[in-house]
């Protein structure tokens, strides 16, 4: 995909892209900071070998709210829901970290990767080299990077950044363009998004329509609209290798029973 055929991201996803820059410009001046962090702390546990089992994998997140749905669980303690998953099955935990959309912060990440044994992935709105820093200081074995947010020569940037610091990254698409793009740039795991970030919308064909196109060589995660056994199931029909689910799990008053409801599916592989 040429840069000439990407724009800036447009409605909700570009006003919340445009105030994580402003996040990230504030991270400049700990930059030497972040690099010694970065370089000095251990390595989570892989997200990738985590999302390569025999089942679906499930990557439970830790949300309180959103501009999609407003307020999901306000009071939600991160650690005993990333707990709760874990007792229920999941095999990594997404920590939102955005403040002012999602109610998350980089507190949630820190207590979540020192009390649970799962690996975690920094979900936010990643558009810089120095939030990147930033989430290998804080131990999080993989973040986020979504392509319809960061243009195409950032993106490639940003995936060599990860590689050097040995921080997975997960990159979210939502058509086919997105999907060449992200395959060109290097990623190994592909989040596909039912959900169009700058509209808000749902369209659940989108997984129906690029999942299958992943090569099978890259994992391929589900997201967004996952909520019971039979969505899971008919993502695994579709080749998925893990979903990840946010608003339900959140939301549950049981949210071992939730997660352990979902886990377990058995993963089918993707034909080429």
């Amino acid at each position: 995909m040429q840069a000439s055929r990407w724009s800036p991201a447009t409605g909700t996803l570009g006003a919340i892209t445009a105030e994580a820059e402003g996040r990230a410009a504030a991270l400049q001046s700990r930059r030497l900071e972040l690099e010694r962090l970065s370089h000095a702390a251990p390595p989570g546990p892989s997200l990738r070998a985590a999302l390569s089992g025999h089942t679906v994998s499930v990557i439970a997140e830790v949300k309180r709210r959103s501009p999609s749905k407003g307020v999901i669980a306000e009071t939600l303690d991160a650690v005993a829901q990333a707990t709760a998953y874990a007792a229920g099955g999941a095999a990594a935990v997404s920590v939102l970290t955005e403040p002012a959309h999602f109610g998350g912060s980089v507190d949630d990440l820190i207590a979540v990767h020192g009390l649970v044994a799962l690996p975690t992935l920094k979900k936010d709105f990643h558009v810089s080299d120095l939030q990147l820093l930033e989430a290998r200081a804080l131990g999080a074995s993989a973040a986020l990077l979504i392509a319809r947010a960061i243009d195409p020569d950032q993106l490639i940037h940003l995936m060599r950044v990860g590689r050097e610091l040995d921080l997975e990254l997960l990159v979210e698409v939502r058509d086919e363009d997105e999907l060449e793009r992200a395959l060109a740039a290097g990623a190994t795991m592909i989040g596909v998004n039912n959900r169009n970030l700058e509209t808000l919308e749902i369209d659940p064909a989108t997984c129906d329509r690029v999942i299958p196109l992943i090569p099978s060589h890259v994992i391929a995660v589900a997201e967004s609209g996952v909520r019971t056994r039979d969505d899971v199931e008919r993502y695994a029909a579709i080749g998925a290798d893990a979903v990840l689910v946010g608003s339900s799990l959140s939301a549950s008053a049981d949210p071992v029973a939730a997660t352990r409801a979902i886990a377990g599916v058995a993963r089918r592989n993707r034909g080429r």
